[in-house]
């Protein structure tokens, strides 16, 4: 089957690569989670019982279950929306500290949101089990937004492995260049080897001459002698 050229440039494009990257692939379905999670919320999260107008959240008429999970997927989808723009230009960081501190945060933060939606799924699995009062519309959504904050945790421990393992592939050696400076100045000190005899032989003759200069130098007294006597 022939490929023509325009998709063929098409897909080693710069574009291209930076979407089939494994860690560009976990961002995106970290953000889609995310999206579904709080979206899910805000559309059918919130019902009313058929006695009252009043709107209760789906899980357990638990405000906080609902409020706090719509606020972390809002966050994490921002997040994810941040590091995929940083990404994009991580290839033009010409600052190695940068990068560095960067790949390091990006770390922490994985780790982060991997134990927060990990609290968050026993939570919400913990209100929807203790849910005596079933609205019509919410029960689907309630199971939805388990199952992705569930799947998020995965994501988000995926992640954390991508950004360790670069942290640890980019982290530079400690003091490699001043090691690397000391044995150009070993190199530059050292004494001349037996491979140039000339510049050995000058050594030597300039060492000597200099050693024994200040006895070529000295003049030496005259001498007395004594005259006998008549």
């Amino acid at each position: 089957m022939h490929v023509p050229e325009s998709l063929q440039d098409l897909a080693d494009s710069e574009a291209v690569q930076f979407l089939k990257r494994p860690k560009t692939v976990g961002r995106i379905l970290a953000g889609i989670f995310s999206l579904v999670i709080f979206s899910s919320l805000l559309t059918d999260g919130y019902q009313n019982k058929t006695d009252s107008p009043k709107l209760y959240c789906v899980l357990n008429s638990n405000a906080m279950a609902c409020n706090s999970a719509v606020g972390a997927g809002l966050l994490s989808f921002l997040c994810c929306l941040a590091f995929l723009l940083l990404d994009a230009r991580e290839s033009r960081i010409a600052s190695s500290r940068f990068k560095t501190a960067f790949q390091l945060l990006d770390f922490i933060l994985c780790v982060i949101w991997a134990c927060v939606w990990f609290a968050g799924f026993c939570f919400l699995a913990n209100q929807w089990q203790h849910t005596q009062y079933q609205f019509l519309l919410g029960s689907s959504t309630a199971q939805v937004v388990i199952t992705f904050t569930f799947f998020s945790v995965l994501v988000s421990i995926f992640q954390a492995y991508l950004a360790f393992q670069e942290l640890w592939e980019d982290t530079p050696v400690p003091y490699k260049r001043s090691l690397d400076e000391g044995a150009m100045v070993l190199t530059t000190l050292s004494p001349p080897s037996a491979a140039n005899p000339t510049a050995s032989s000058t050594f030597g003759l300039s060492y000597t001459s200099s050693a024994l200069s200040p006895y070529l130098s000295t003049p030496k007294p005259p001498r007395l002698a004594m005259m006998p006597n008549n």
